[in-house]
Parts: structure tokens; C-alpha cells; sequence
């Protein structure tokens, strides 16, 4: 190739290039929404703000847009990524710092789009591709709630990312890659309950951002669907058919699971799932249901094999493990289904069967082990999470409680405590490498803090009461 013709071929290169980058700047580029003024609170109605708090609670809004020790909705919370950390922003009703000059209009589009009102992208942290399926109408309640909000003046902090991903643009690339704008569309063939719950389960509560694994770019798999992910140093476990719960979840279980915060025969939330259904509290239970609806569908019915297996956990959990007989502090007798050489049953018989093997109901008394989703999981972080710090007690209210035993059991002893918890209530093979993990929780590269995970209660106050990629 003479010179000429290499530099006609490079011109031409150079001119593809740059046409394909103009033609993904215009692709990328959205126009700035003029600023509003705030509408009068008068003006707004008390039912649609009324159904608006409804559907922030089943968005779990709160627990996201608000920072430890600081106003609700006022934002500021570290969101940590695999590519750095991003801060949550202020949805609160002020002017300067918060939504306050954004129209109806300018919030819809940040739901539908994710884009905000300057018309910068939103990173997918803000799970604007679930928020996409939200109803205009539903947009407009949670407008009208957000607005009569306490106004609260907090800066944004600046979100910590490396080039290029501290370039907005960047955003736009992985939205043509993985996100497809669009109202849910009923199913014609299902229930209309059905519909109600696959719409809040994958719109505003958003369940897979949680429980559906992600690829390297932090885009759900959506061809594994509820196949189980993690969230802030805990596991989200499978909601599909690989559900590691030892009793399969009906309708009538998980519905007053996620409307009460614990269920008899599966335990009470914990971790981020705790402020998840503290807030379902607030939503009428016909919403609970019609989540549970769904979700037990993509789980399927229980093959016959399962069901037996079930039936058999079930029976021999209203039962003391076969073994030793220890005596406990007060005369109290219980049973370690292990040699006394073994550490992991000496630790269970002094610190745990008091509570697990006392038959007290759940959610005041321990669940028995047999019964536990985390005895049976894939891994051991949720475990490991309780037994090192417990489950605090709800501010304010009474609930389920658990101490931590961080100051008491060294990595090594909180091992074999797990690995006598999985051996003896569960038919799964031992997890590997459990004493590195303990390790790495302790040090905080896992743990998430707790107590802030539990504000708000992961149960009532009453047991009948009724009324959060990158």
C-alpha cells in the first residue's frame, strides 16, 4: 500500500471515529428541565400523598436516601461499589440542595430514564432500571409524597470513582448495553394479583438488585433471575427454585414474613432485608401478599423429593438432636449431638441452645437451626454476620434480640461453631474456608453495621400487628 492510499484509509478511520463519537454524544446528551417552584403543600392532595408514603415504603426510599444520624430522605449515605463509592443524593422538598425546583416532569423522567434535571445520568446505584416500570400515576403519588416533605439543606457529597467513570457519559454506554426503558406490562395470563406483585417486586421494590447475581459491568443476569447475590457484606439468597430454605416458602408464609418481619418456621430479617420489611409494615398486607404471590411463582411448587425432605426437617426440628447431655447454667439439660472433644458443640451447648433448642416461638425465641435458610446456604456470611453482632434490638420497640459474640469467640472457635451449626442441622457439605472469612468480617471488609441495618425493627413490636450495583 503506497502512502497515499494509507493515509486516505487512515483519514477515513479518523472520520468513523469521530462520527461514532458524535453520534454516542447525541445519543448520551439530554436537555436540562427548567427549574420549578415548589408547589404549595396546600395544594397537594392528602390521598395521593397518602398512596405516595405507600409506595416509598415499598421502594425503601428512606433507608437509602438517608445517613446514619441524619434527616430522612436528606441523602449522604456511602453506597460502596465495585468500582467506588457513590453517595446517595437529597430527595427532600429544598430548593438549593434537595428536589425542590424539580417539576413532576423532571422526576418522572429521572424514574423512567434515570436521568436527573440537569440532565445528567444517574448511575444505576439510583436502580433506575426497575424504576422504569413504575407507573406514571405511581410517579405521581411518590412525587406528591416527597414534596410534602420536611425540606432538609445537605450538600451532595462527591462521589468517588475513578476516570472514566466519574464521567456521567460513561453511564449512558452502560445503559445501551443493559437497560431497556419501559411501563411494566401486564401478563394476560396471569391473576391479577400476580401482576400487582411482579410489578412492586420488580419495579419499586426492585428484589432482584439484591437477590439476582450481576455480570463485571454491575448489570443484573436477567437470564438468572432471583439465582441469589449479595448486599453489604450479606448473602441475598435465591428466590427462584434453588432456594436454600429448608422448608419451601408458600404464599401464606412469605406474606407474613414480609409483612411482619419473621415467620414461625423461617425466622425473623435480618441484615439489609431488616429495613426492608420494617417498611412493608406500612403497606397494606394485600400488597404483601401479591408480592408473595409472585415471588413464590418464579420459586415453583416444590418437587415431591423436596416436599419429603421438608417434612422430615420439619418433624425432627420439634426435636433435641440425638448426643451428649450438657448441663447448662440453672439445671437446665441440653443435648450436643457431638462428642465432648468437639469445640464447635461445647460452644453450641453454652452460648446458643439455651435460645435455639428452648422451643420458645419465633420471633421472641430462637429459630431452631434445622429450620434456618443460613444453616443451609451457600456460604456462611450470614451466620458469620449474627453470631459476631448479633441482632440489635428495634429503637424504640420491642423485638427480636441477639447478642454478638465478637468480644467472646476468637475467629477460630466462631469456625468450628459453624461448622458443628452446618454438620448437625443441615444434610449440605461443610463450607470451605470459613475461619479466612470470619477474619475478613471481623476486620470490616464484609460487615456492614447492624445497628443501622436494623433501625426501624425487623419485627413489631407486637407479632399481629398490621397496617436497598453501582
Amino acid at each position: 500500500m503506497n502512502g497515499s492510499k494509507l493515509l486516505r484509509v487512515l483519514g477515513a478511520l479518523v472520520v468513523l471515529v469521530l462520527l461514532g463519537i458524535g453520534g454516542f454524544i447525541a445519543y448520551a446528551w439530554e436537555r436540562e428541565i427548567p427549574a420549578a417552584e415548589p408547589p404549595a403543600v396546600s395544594s397537594i392532595d392528602p390521598e395521593l400523598v397518602q398512596r405516595g408514603a405507600t409506595l416509598a415504603a415499598v421502594g425503601n426510599c428512606n433507608v437509602c436516601h438517608t445517613k446514619e444520624g441524619g434527616e430522612v430522605f436528606a441523602g449522604g449515605l456511602a453506597l460502596p461499589t465495585p468500582f467506588g463509592t457513590i453517595y446517595s443524593t437529597n430527595i427532600t422538598p429544598d430548593p438549593e440542595t434537595g428536589i425542590g425546583r424539580w417539576s413532576e416532569e423532571a422526576f418522572q423522567r429521572s424514574m423512567r430514564s434515570g436521568v436527573d434535571r440537569e440532565g445528567r445520568h444517574l448511575y444505576p446505584a439510583f436502580p433506575f432500571d426497575h424504576f422504569t416500570k413504575v407507573t406514571d400515576e405511581d410517579n405521581r403519588a411518590l412525587y406528591a409524597y416527597l414534596m410534602t416533605r420536611k425540606p432538609v439543606k445537605a450538600e451532595a457529597q462527591a462521589n468517588d470513582l475513578p476516570f472514566p467513570l466519574n464521567i456521567r457519559l460513561a453511564v449512558a454506554g452502560w445503559k445501551l448495553l443493559f437497560f431497556r426503558e419501559g411501563v411494566y406490562q401486564p401478563d394476560t395470563a396471569q391473576s391479577d394479583e400476580w401482576n400487582r406483585g411482579h410489578y412492586l417486586a420488580d419495579g419499586l421494590g426492585h428484589c432482584g438488585a439484591c437477590h439476582t447475581p450481576r455480570n463485571s459491568l454491575g448489570a443484573e443476569k436477567k437470564d438468572q433471575l432471583f439465582a441469589g447475590g449479595e448486599a453489604e457484606g450479606w448473602t441475598a439468597y435465591a428466590l427462584n427454585q434453588n432456594s436454600p430454605a429448608p422448608l419451601p416458602w408458600d404464599v401464606d408464609a412469605l406474606t407474613h414474613y414480609l409483612a411482619n418481619g419473621w415467620e414461625e418456621h423461617h425466622g425473623v430479617a435480618r441484615g439489609p432485608m431488616a429495613p426492608v420489611t420494617a417498611n412493608m409494615m406500612s403497606v397494606p398486607e394485600s400488597d404483601a401478599r401479591a408480592i408473595a404471590t409472585y415471588v413464590t411463582s418464579v420459586m415453583g411448587e416444590p418437587t415431591p423429593e423436596r416436599q419429603a425432605r421438608a417434612d422430615k426437617v420439619r418433624d425432627q426440628a420439634t426435636r433435641h438432636p440425638p448426643g451428649i447431655q450438657v448441663q447448662a447454667a440453672g439445671g437446665q439439660t441440653v443435648p450436643v449431638a457431638a462428642t465432648s472433644q468437639d469445640r464447635g458443640a461445647l460452644i453450641y451447648a453454652a452460648a446458643c441452645s439455651s435460645c435455639h433448642d428452648a422451643g420458645r416461638p419465633v420471633p421472641y425465641g430462637g429459630l431452631p437451626l434445622a429450620l434456618s435458610t443460613a444453616t443451609y446456604g451457600p456460604t456462611p456470611l450470614n451466620p458469620i454476620n449474627v453470631i459476631l453482632y448479633g441482632l440489635p434490638a428495634p429503637e424504640g420497640e420491642r423485638g427480636p434480640i441477639m447478642p454478638g459474640f465478637a468480644g467472646v469467640l476468637d475467629d477460630a472457635q466462631t469456625a468450628d461453631l459453624l461448622a458443628y451449626i452446618r454438620a448437625t442441622f443441615s444434610d449440605k457439605p461443610a463450607w470451605d474456608d470459613v475461619q479466612d472469612l470470619v477474619r475478613q468480617v471481623r476486620s470490616g471488609k464484609e460487615h456492614t453495621d447492624l445497628q443501622s441495618l436494623s433501625s426501624g425493627g425487623s419485627a413489631p413490636a407486637n407479632p399481629t400487628r398490621r397496617e436497598t450495583s453501582w
